[in-house]
């Protein structure tokens, strides 16, 4: 096994809140083992699962959580907020216009030169090919239409979207409590 592999940094604890459901998806709701440890000291969460790994002190030793519970619910929030990347989540990481996924950007489909907002209703992800080349044209005007419309989505729309891009190393202790979609949608 890799020296780093070893060093604490390398546990983070999955966080669930009192449902037993991850905090978030994407990006996953992890806590350093710093945090586990002082939330787990402070009585905040449960311990659900534990790494086989320890932090000693002169006078204890205590095993790494690998899976913490909040012991009080947290609500989410209905509607999550309007950040770019929030947007690249709702529109699955691909430009609106082309399906690409590479150099993305936000484009605003009612130009802001023309009097477009800066919200959910008015901007998708665009490659940045596509954001140049309709530029401050009306879609219209540039024959350029979103693949779907922007809407303001739930959180619970993008913890579903988050689920299509599962992290690249998940712990068995965290299996349980994390569902991934196998395919993408269209």
């Amino acid at each position: 096994m890799l020296a780093h592999a070893n060093a604490p940094e390398a546990f983070p604890a999955l966080v669930l809140n009192a449902d037993f459901r991850p905090l978030s998806y994407y990006p996953l709701s992890l806590w350093s083992w710093q945090e586990a440890v002082k939330a787990v000291f402070l009585d905040r969460v449960n311990i659900v699962s534990e790494y086989d790994r320890y932090v000693r002190s002169p006078t204890s030793e205590f095993r790494l959580p690998s899976v913490v519970s909040l012991k009080t619910y947290v609500k989410p929030a209905l509607y999550p907020a309007f950040t770019r990347f929030n947007v690249f989540l709702r529109d699955r990481f691909s430009c609106q216009y082309c399906g690409c996924r590479d150099d993305l950007t936000f484009d605003h489909v009612i130009p802001r030169s023309r009097g477009g907002m800066t919200r959910w209703d008015n901007v998708v992800t665009a490659c940045a090919p596509c954001n140049l080349a309709k530029g401050s044209k009306m879609p219209r005007q540039a024959n350029m239409w979103p693949m779907q419309l922007p809407v303001r989505p739930t959180v619970f729309e993008l913890h579903r979207n988050g689920r299509q891009f599962p992290p690249n190393y998940l712990h068995d202790s965290w299996l349980d409590y994390l569902y991934w979609d196998t395919e993408l949608e269209p």
